[in-house]
């Protein structure tokens, strides 16, 4: 049997010598049935609220299920982009190894290059100066000749003029 407010107001006991004064068990029943209706409103407020707070946990545990995922989703695509990231990093990497083997090999030639430059030059140099030394040094001896043909020319002056003035 089941115990309602109304069931409790409307109990009805019997009547037996010396029983209990009517008027107070009216009265414990009236409050009996106020607090248990305020009881059952409690109750059934109380269940409105759990059923509430399980719809949110319902929520939060989807919401969390979705953030997983959406958390597992961002872990895989950071992965990608760090291993992506890193593909390409050694790609550049590779190509300025590549770069600088190439310039390396280039400076590596020029300097070779200009190494055989230097030696034509200190050649060209030592023959140049070969050639300048004969230049003066047939020069000087033109010189010379031409020195002693004018000390030939004055001393063949100088004996015409002693010649002439006697």
């Amino acid at each position: 049997m089941k115990i309602t407010p109304l069931g409790i107001q409307q109990k009805q006991f019997r009547l037996r010598f010396r029983g209990f004064d009517i008027q107070e068990v009216d009265e414990f029943l009236e409050q009996m049935a106020s607090e248990f209706g305020a009881m059952q409103r409690r109750i059934e407020i109380a269940n409105e609220e759990i059923k509430a707070l399980k719809l949110q946990i319902q929520e939060y545990a989807e919401r969390q299920e979705t953030l997983n995922r959406a958390m597992e989703n961002s872990q895989k695509v950071v992965a990608q982009i760090n291993a992506n990231a890193r593909k390409s990093a050694e790609l550049i990497i590779a190509d300025a190894e590549v770069r600088a083997e190439k310039i390396l090999n280039r400076a590596y030639n020029r300097l070779t290059q200009l190494h055989d430059d230097m030696s034509e030059l200190k050649r060209q140099r030592v023959q140049i100066e070969a050639q300048i030394r004969s230049i003066i040094d047939t020069h000087s001896k033109l010189l010379d000749i031409s020195q002693q043909e004018i000390k030939k020319i004055d001393e063949e002056d100088s004996k015409v003029k002693l010649l002439k003035h006697p």
